[in-house]
């Protein structure tokens, strides 16, 4: 074998998949607000280096340099023995090993995905007026839905929103930073006016609030590696700098708040060490935030050893939890197992609620539909979830009937915001994916009569 004419194909080929993943990423981030200058450094220094990135690359190029290897096999085979041959190898050592294991494959998500469960949809619950019934003018509940995929057209999505009764949406823009340890995040490369990206989210924010929809603007900070709750920094004035950077995107976004009218904004989202580390630069941005935004002001804390920490509960105007609580230890939960896992929960929620005299509102909520999803209901899983997990929507649509049942006509209770809502989503892949969306999946329906009601207080 000829070592040299054997490394220079693949370090070709090594080379050519590097410049092809640059230049679809060039294609993805480089717009009005970050130029092709600006857009290669990001590549180079925060997308290129990043573990999750790398896994991903070298993972597509050793299937892909699997493909080259079989396409030079093959063509040798042809060379030397013709096509009779080729044919023959090509059927017996190509086609038929991929066949069995894309058969394979596909037994093991049906088997994962199927689910004897007979839910007899309610249409009666669909909204087919076209028009917000506003019962939060009623009954003070937020019914909401954390909402992603606003590129392009969205009327249609918005209409269908409408239809499933979600009066209130979450619209959810991205902070930066790659992990616990950076020192300062990501900040608007245009500090006045906005953006490509911004004025996508400021479009259809104005779009639907001609709809009758509430909004509830929620900036997130979104990490390469780790969790925000668990950021650390090393100095006093590596805090600083760090909550300078956080100050500048939050002002950015109530600036963007206040002028297309939205209801309600989120000034952080489960941010624990800061939250513990930092109290009165909070308070003082919470000040800054009131003097460029007039709406009603809230913070997502986490349900697990944040929200009893949070010092400035007083300066806004509803407690945000991000409630993902355990509810039970087993999968394939009844639905009377699922609301008895509410009770300690209720009470201390209730404990906290007299404490403040703060109604709250459960920033996010929500559940995956597979039968391990009242467990750990904060756990993602990922497109390879099928292969391992079993697929449940009937739990998913359990645990919202619970949540309904158990919670909706407290007194002290403010609504929720539903996570989450992909308006690119379609019928064909909520039948085999295991995440959070109810959409096309009987919690959806579920959603729908408990939101389309006005709510009646005990």
């Amino acid at each position: 074998m000829n070592l040299k004419k054997t490394i220079r194909p693949v370090l070709l080929l090594y080379a050519s998949s590097w410049i092809l993943a640059y230049v679809i990423l060039i294609l993805r981030i480089q717009d009005d607000d970050r130029g092709f200058k600006e857009s290669s450094i990001l590549i180079f220094e925060q997308v290129f280096p990043n573990g999750t990135y790398l896994t991903i690359h070298h993972t597509f190029f050793a299937l892909l340099f699997l493909l080259f290897l079989c396409l030079r096999y093959f063509v040798r085979v042809y060379r030397k023995y013709g096509r009779t041959i080729l044919l023959r190898r090509l059927v017996l050592r190509f086609v038929l090993p991929i066949g069995l294991i894309f058969l394979a494959f596909k037994m093991l998500i049906y088997s994962n995905s199927n689910e004897d469960s007979n839910y007899n949809w309610d249409f009666t619950a669909v909204n087919q007026t076209g028009k917000v019934k506003r019962h939060f003018e009623y009954d003070g509940k937020q019914r909401g839905m954390s909402v992603f995929g606003w590129r392009g057209d969205k009327s249609k999505a918005i209409d269908d929103l409408i239809k499933t009764n979600i009066e209130w949406v979450a619209v959810v823009p991205f902070l930066y930073q790659e992990n616990e340890r950076t020192k300062v995040m990501d900040t608007p490369h245009k500090r006045e006016g906005y953006g490509r990206r911004d004025s996508t989210f400021i479009a259809n924010i104005l779009k639907m609030r001609e709809k009758g929809l509430y909004i509830h603007l929620k900036p997130h900070l979104w990490m390469s590696e780790g969790w925000r709750s668990d950021i650390a920094m090393d100095t006093e004035e590596e805090w600083k700098d760090w909550f300078e950077s956080y100050r500048v995107n939050m002002l950015h976004y109530a600036r963007m708040a206040e002028l297309t009218g939205v209801e309600l904004f989120c000034v952080g989202t489960e941010l624990r060490s800061s939250i513990k580390k930092q109290p009165e630069a909070w308070c003082k941005l919470i000040s800054e935030i009131k003097q460029v935004y007039s709406g009603k002001l809230t913070y997502a804390a986490n349900w697990y050893d944040e929200y009893e920490h949070v010092t400035f509960w007083d300066e806004l105007d509803f407690i945000g939890i991000q409630a993902y609580f355990p509810l039970t230890d087993n999968q394939n939960p009844d639905l009377a197992t699922i609301k008895r896992g509410w009770e300690s929960h209720i009470e201390s929620l209730e404990l906290f609620f007299n404490q403040y005299k703060k109604p709250i509102l459960f920033t996010e909520v929500g559940y995956k539909s597979e039968a391990l999803a009242t467990v750990k209901p904060w756990e993602w899983g990922n497109a390879l979830s099928i292969l391992h997990r079993k697929k449940s929507d009937r739990t998913q649509q359990l645990a919202y009937e619970a949540l309904f049942q158990e919670i909706w006509h407290k007194e002290w209770f403010a609504g929720m915001h539903i996570w989450e809502w992909n308006t690119e989503s379609t019928p064909e892949g909520a039948k085999t994916n295991l995440n959070f969306s109810p959409r096309f999946k009987p919690a959806e329906n579920v959603i729908s009569k408990w939101y389309g009601k006005k709510a009646t207080q005990n």
